[in-house]
């Protein structure tokens, strides 16, 4: 019967999160003071739904000092587990908004890489030109070579420089990646846990 109460609870709190947080994303979507004056008043009534639930299933549950130490650390016990779930929610979060500002860097790069090769053959077809003028107004092969070399050589530092950008951009990537898999796979065994723990409380108090 605890297990029930407290589960009832639990879930009444998360209602009343999920509530807010819906509230809160609908009040954000509208650019106009009218809407979002009517999405605030219509989760008006939600919260106080919320609230006067929670309250109704607070005067069931007796004061944890009026409880015995059982039911003391089952409350304590289940308090915890939830606090890390929500904890190992939100660093998933955190990782997963990491990887997509990689994921957007590296696209960035990429395209930055492309536009560049794309100058550099610009830049080939100008000299070919050049080189057909030169000749034709007769000046100096080895000057042309010089310049020639020159331009190359600014190319390739420029092609290295982002290149090096390119590989260090794709190994944060493959960090971040590898920690995301490495997080869901810990919070996919954390919450077997959690259902384990709670299956295990249920049969206990049957």
């Amino acid at each position: 019967m605890w297990i029930r109460i407290i589960q009832k609870k639990i879930g009444l709190s998360w209602f009343r999160a999920n509530v807010f947080k819906e509230n809160q994303a609908e009040n954000n979507l509208g650019g106009k003071m009218d809407k979002a004056e009517s999405s605030e008043d219509e989760s008006l009534p939600s919260m106080d739904k919320a609230e006067n639930l929670e309250k109704e299933y607070e005067n069931l549950i007796l004061p944890k000092d009026k409880q015995d130490k059982v039911v003391q650390d089952l409350i304590v016990s289940l308090e915890n587990l939830i606090k890390d779930r929500q904890l190992i929610i939100y660093k998933n979060k955190s990782l997963e908004d990491q990887l997509s500002s990689a994921n957007e860097t590296i696209s960035r790069m990429k395209k930055e890489l492309i536009k560049k090769e794309q100058q550099l053959q610009e830049k080939n077809k100008e000299i070919r030109d050049l080189e057909s003028n030169l000749t034709n107004k007769q000046m100096s092969y080895e000057q042309l070579l010089e310049d020639y070399k020159e331009f190359q050589e600014n190319s390739n530092m420029e092609y290295e420089r982002i290149s090096a950008q390119l590989e260090a951009e794709i190994e944060k990537y493959n960090k971040l990646n590898e920690e995301a898999m490495e997080t869901q796979y810990k919070n996919m065994l954390k919450i077997n846990e959690l259902e384990e723990i709670i299956r295990n409380l249920r049969i206990e108090n049957q």
